[in-house]
């Protein structure tokens, strides 16, 4: 018997993140962590589910549900394994609703909550095979890999046959670079010393921390006030030293201008990227940003919403880092387009994952971009955020300032059912006051 989705089950969870500041930069100064989660139950003999989420930052988290609802019907009654065979059919299907379009079409609410439900499926087909996510990929051959990505609107820059040669060009070595991973992991960076609301003395303290933890890469925020943003990036630079790398965030905040001043002034201080400094979706604001500060890179992606707006930023040289996150563009088929445009850029891709179950996400990313995709660790590192993984029944684990791999199927995002009771808004006992 075929087995089927039976139901699409949306949960609007959030994380009091706004008491204690974690997460804090200057758009955003006290964010609650919420997740728009997503359960897929099937009549399966074992109801394997498939659990996904895109991430908000409190208040709208209840928007990304309802578009998740919005989706149900499009699910309900789908064969699983008709499903898994034919991916990209499956993501052509659920981003061109010829009603839904009209809300997107590929961005936005609409894409958010595209992004939760197909990571879900991804994450149902990963338990199916008995494979974590990162695995199922990298087991891929390229033409199977090749079959999820709509090529659609980015054949000017890169077609099925030049996907096909990068992941050809790859495969007969992925394998020693597989065994390279379940070794010594994926190197990470913390942001978690460098939220913009912690006083100056909780900033050293979490430097000494995150040093004696193995790490070599701090990010932290700026962009509220430029003499704060100095003072705080020359506390972090007596205490990581100036042989370690600094990464700076502006969160958006700037206009072009004030990137260009602001970082004439930073850039004393030696920073590998400045990330967001402009508006988002500003592509050429950005790429003038980019000339200016060289050798000062352009970092962002994480609000980057769709694949052809990365091309854009490829074809203008207006990011030197890519910050792909796989829960603003549609899930894993369209973060695939975009690592393989990355690759023929030669950008090397360092995901965001500052938000709830990002990280957990993202490992998986990371790990497939280096063994089928990138072929190289180069400029390549992934974002670490030290909180909330509690709540994960498959939290994700560093060692020596790296991700090793996870060995559990799926695609790590599945929460506690504790965890879900407790911060489901606005019912859970954490929101009872």
């Amino acid at each position: 018997m075929s087995v089927c989705i039976t139901d699409v089950i949306a949960r609007d969870i959030r994380f009091p993140t706004s008491r204690s500041l974690a997460g804090s930069d200057a758009m955003n100064p006290r964010p609650d962590y919420s997740a728009a989660y997503v359960v897929l139950e099937t009549d399966g003999p074992e109801r394997l589910e498939g659990h996904g989420l895109t991430f908000t930052i409190g208040r709208g988290n209840e928007l990304c549900v309802a578009a998740i609802d919005a989706l149900r019907p499009v699910l309900v009654g789908r064969r699983v394994d008709a499903m898994t065979a034919d991916m990209g059919a499956f993501w052509g299907e659920i981003t061109g609703d010829s009603q839904l379009r009209w809300v997107g079409p590929e961005k936005g609410i609409i894409h958010l909550a595209t992004a939760a439900v197909v990571n879900a499926a991804w994450d149902l087909w990963a338990k199916t095979a008995g494979k974590p996510l990162w695995k199922l990929l990298v087991d891929m051959t390229p033409e199977e890999l090749v079959r999820c990505v709509s090529f659609r609107y980015i054949t000017d820059v890169l077609s099925p046959e030049e996907a096909l040669e990068i992941l050809r060009r790859n495969a007969p070595t992925r394998a020693a670079r597989e065994d390279e991973m379940r070794q010594h992991g994926f190197p990470a960076y913390t942001t978690s010393a460098g939220w913009i609301g912690y006083s100056d003395d909780k900033l050293r303290q979490l430097c000494r921390e995150a040093l004696a933890r193995g790490f070599s890469h701090f990010k932290i925020k700026v962009g509220a006030s430029i003499d704060d943003d100095v003072r705080r990036a020359q506390i972090i630079r007596e205490e990581i030293g100036a042989q370690r790398r600094l990464m700076m965030d502006a969160n958006q905040v700037w206009d072009v201008g004030q990137a260009i001043a602001s970082m004439q002034r930073l850039a004393a201080f030696d920073p590998w990227w400045i990330e967001e400094p402009t508006s988002p979706d500003d592509i050429l604001g950005h790429a003038a940003i980019a000339r200016a500060i060289a050798p000062i890179g352009v970092a962002t992606g994480e609000h980057t919403h769709n694949r052809v707006m990365f091309k854009q930023m490829f074809q203008a040289d207006a990011i030197r880092f890519c910050q792909v996150d796989g829960a603003r563009l549609g899930g894993v088929n369209e973060v695939l387009a975009v690592l393989l445009m990355a690759a023929k850029f030669g950008v090397p891709v360092c995901p965001h994952t500052g938000g709830v179950g990002l990280s957990q996400i993202m490992q998986h990313i990371s790990l497939f971009d280096y063994i089928c995709v990138s072929a190289s660790l180069e400029d390549r590192i992934l974002e670490y955020v030290d909180h909330l993984h509690e709540h994960f029944v498959d939290p994700v684990v560093l060692q020596a300032g790296r991700y090793m791999p996870p060995t559990a199927p799926g695609f790590s995002i599945t929460l506690r059912p504790e965890s879900l009771q407790r911060f489901e808004f606005p019912t859970g006992a954490a929101w009872a006051k």
